[in-house]
């Protein structure tokens, strides 16, 4: 028998299809009594991530039946007018490089400000009190819509603007990305770890086609090369004496 999650409020999860987000979602799944996932179509470079949310969301219900029981509805937002108005390597076909102010330009400027704000109006309708993000300012992104404090800021705002508390929940602020594999591990073992590595997408330029041990990806971006540094120090570490 599985424990009754400790907190009965109802969250949302910001769903990418990608691995911090799973993380996340499994995260707010041993936690909260309720759980709905949300995620947004903004003409991203690797929107194969898109195909991976629902595939991550069936295999998670069928592997984890307990928490196949707290999970509700997904939701998918056209956010095709981010893509118009952005100029970055996340939405066109470009090189990934980093500008002169330290930014890589697969930074999409208020991207993650306006992925809270649209889940925040979706979730007060829905009644969920908790939206749950991947941010994470350990492993240098350069993307200051990640920072604790930018979120910090913005739960007052969307908490003062519903006239209602709105707690924003960024559960890998803090860790590494060897320490989220950790995490994973943790709240779902084998089994979680498998699901991560064969049905997630974090690769920016979209490639599906090849698979490494951690994983699918170029292997060369930005998002691989964290994830299998994060993926061979964890190995490292559990295979320590």
């Amino acid at each position: 028998m599985h424990a009754v999650p400790a907190d009965p409020r109802h969250a949302m999860v910001l769903f990418s299809g990608g691995q911090d987000s799973t993380a996340c979602l499994a995260w707010a799944l041993a936690r909260y009594a309720r759980v709905e996932t949300i995620g947004f179509d903004y003409g991203q470079r690797h929107r194969v991530e898109l195909d991976c949310r629902l595939v991550v969301r069936q295999v998670l219900a069928a592997q984890f039946p307990h928490w196949a029981a707290r999970l509700g509805d997904d939701h998918l937002l056209d956010l095709g007018l981010l893509g118009q108005i952005s100029d970055t390597a996340l939405t066109s076909a470009r090189a990934i490089t980093f500008a002169a102010n330290g930014l890589p330009n697969t930074f999409v400027p208020g991207r993650n400000l306006l992925f809270f704000n649209f889940a925040a109006a979706v979730a007060y309708r829905r009644g969920a009190s908790v939206l749950v993000g991947g941010m994470c300012e350990t492993d240098y992104s350069g993307y200051p819509d990640c920072r604790d404090n930018t979120l910090k800021a913005l739960q007052v705002a969307l908490s003062l603007g519903l006239d209602t508390p709105m707690l924003l929940e960024t559960p890998l602020m803090w860790l590494s990305k060897a320490q989220t594999w950790a995490l994973t591990d943790q709240l779902g073992g084998a089994a979680l770890t498998a699901l991560v590595v064969e049905h997630t997408h974090t690769c920016y330029l979209g490639d599906r086609g090849s698979r490494h041990a951690w994983g699918h990806g170029c292997g060369h971006c930005p998002a691989c090369r964290l994830r299998r540094q994060g993926f061979d120090v964890w190995q490292a570490q559990v295979s320590a004496p």
